[in-house]
């Protein structure tokens, strides 16, 4: 017995010391096996313990496991030193710098445009209103009296869903019956103006931004989907110098209180008379461009009063509609709509 605890001290501050001793995590661990692991020196001195007699194993049980203790101890005490150690710098931290400042997350530039917009027309009365991206053809072409051989509703410009007992007739759904509803991601926001007048009776003044859908091949003026915010305003005695006034001072207020507006004949078939919008300021002609087309409008259609079962002889109305991605490229002098959804932060912490 004598031997056995003569061993126990001397064994105890060789581990402590080489515990002490560890240069890193690494060597602490191989430190460890080397000590107190299942092959261990400790270890081996802790199973002599059996070939002792039974009045001497109490005494030395206990001087071994106090040792024991004192070890575990310091293996911890150096573990908590070598893992703080690892977790400093490796060059020593100058307190005189400057602090470095979180980078701050920021809004799309798009939604910056869309909040702006809507800001706008808050300021003369119109409120948000949304709807589906998932549509049908009623909604999106026949209620607006889109012709049924028009290009729009072709495969090659619109995107057709294939649904679970919905078809399609050749042509578009002709009138819309329940029955042969085909869906679609919807082309345009006008849409939504149909489903609210279908739901509300005039007066009403609504906008309608959102995320649209066509067949177009990917450049620097095309999207497959972009952005697009409608105006609809229905009330009795609207006219077209109604709209020409809240174009005029929607523009002035996304572009700045130098722009001229212009209204060109054209063609929708939900509108008639129908308008392009061009418009001229300092940033046209910073382009190189006198007047650039950014909208169409023109007074609701008699016909889509009909469908929503507004009466023509009793109410007026306009409505209009423009790429939100195209008042952002004019806005910040952006020349390729790719850039707004490639997600390149270094273009994005630009705004």
């Amino acid at each position: 017995m004598p031997g056995l605890l003569d061993e126990i001290e001397p064994l105890k501050q060789a581990a402590v010391a080489e515990l002490k001793a560890a240069p890193d995590l690494a060597a602490l661990e191989q430190t460890k096996g080397a000590w107190i692991g299942a092959n261990g020196k400790f270890t081996a001195l802790m199973k002599r313990l059996g070939t002792l007699s039974k009045e001497e194993k109490p005494i030395a049980g206990k001087a071994v496991n106090a040792a024991k203790v004192e070890l575990e101890a310091a293996l911890v005490s150096r573990r908590e030193e070598l893992e703080l150690k690892a977790a400093l710098p490796k060059e020593p931290t100058d307190f005189t710098l400057p602090g470095r400042r979180r980078v701050l997350g920021k809004l799309h530039p798009l939604t910056q445009v869309t909040e702006d917009i809507v800001r706008s027309f808050r300021k003369i009365g119109f409120v948000v209103a949304d709807g589906p991206e998932i549509e049908d053809e009623y909604h999106c072409f026949d209620a607006l009296n889109t012709p049924a051989d028009h290009p729009a509703r072709d495969t090659q410009d619109t995107f057709y869903l294939n649904v679970l007992g919905a078809s399609r007739s050749e042509g578009g759904s002709t009138g819309g019956t329940p029955t042969a509803r085909s869906q679609l991601l919807r082309t345009h926001t006008s849409s939504v103006q149909i489903r609210v007048m279908e739901k509300q009776p005039p007066p009403i003044r609504i906008i309608v931004p959102g995320r649209v859908y066509r067949r177009d091949n990917a450049d620097a003026t095309h999207n497959p989907t972009f952005q697009q915010v409608e105006g609809l305003y229905v009330d009795k005695g609207v006219t077209a110098a109604d709209l020409k006034g809240t174009v005029e001072f929607v523009f002035r207020e996304l572009m700045g209180e130098d722009v001229k507006i212009r209204f060109r004949p054209h063609y929708l078939s939900y509108t008639e008379p129908s308008f392009e919008i061009d418009f001229t300021s300092a940033l046209v002609k910073k382009m190189g461009k006198d007047w650039l087309e950014i909208a169409g409008c023109g007074m609701v259609h008699p016909k889509v009063f009909e469908n929503v079962g507004y009466d023509p002889e009793v109410w007026t109305g306009w409505a209009f509609g423009f790429g939100i991605e195209r008042i952002a490229m004019i806005r910040y002098g952006i020349t390729d709509i790719r850039l707004f959804y490639e997600n390149d932060l270094r273009f994005l912490r630009q705004f």
